[in-house]
């Protein structure tokens, strides 16, 4: 399914046709070669300092850890998620090893993110991402301490347009992609 979105502007075709879908094909596997694209793509974001602060955790359907990603998901997102090939978890380490604060670590981190998004789209993947998840259980199900925080999980899979999901997730799926104009975003 396309929903290219309207924008006011002509950008890159592979930010317009982005989205983030719920409906994944359950019977779909992200390869290896896949998921090293994915990661490679997010070690390549700019980061202050060349700090790389980002870490992953990848997760496919069917382990363990795919299985303790998917419960620490709010029920919300339980009801599409665990049809996704692989959960990804991304945390930021804020300290860095000399003990130091890493003050742009969630930013840079978002960077990574959004390179690994471009990327797995033009690897013809659907990618959603959600903030809707118990971090406690995260950290300790993976050992974080403090010195890493939890940011997002990544759902990642082939988009599947007629995926069974629930009435009012189906019409989100249909619905066109909007966004507030850009003059609504400026500060002055």
């Amino acid at each position: 399914m396309l929903k290219i979105a309207s924008t006011a502007v002509p950008v890159h075709p592979l930010l317009a046709e982005r989205w983030s879908p719920r409906g994944f094909d359950r019977a779909h596997e992200v390869s290896d070669d896949e998921v090293a694209a994915l990661l490679e793509a997010a070690r390549w974001a700019p980061s202050a300092g060349n700090s790389q602060p980002w870490r992953f955790l990848v997760a496919r359907r069917g382990e363990q850890a795919y299985g303790q990603l998917f419960a620490a998901l709010r029920p919300g997102n339980q009801v599409w998620a665990g049809s996704a090939s692989a959960l990804i978890l991304v945390a930021a380490s804020v300290v860095a090893d000399d003990g130091t604060s890493r003050p742009w670590a969630l930013y840079d981190t978002g960077q990574a993110v959004a390179a690994l998004v471009t990327q797995a789209q033009a690897q013809g993947l659907g990618v959603h991402q959600m903030g809707g998840f118990d971090t406690a259980a995260v950290r300790a199900d993976f050992g974080l301490d403090e010195t890493v925080t939890p940011v997002v999980v990544v759902a990642v899979g082939r988009a599947d347009p007629d995926a069974d999901l629930p009435e009012h997730l189906a019409a989100r799926e249909a619905a066109p992609r909007t966004r507030r104009p850009v003059g609504d975003l400026m500060l002055a």
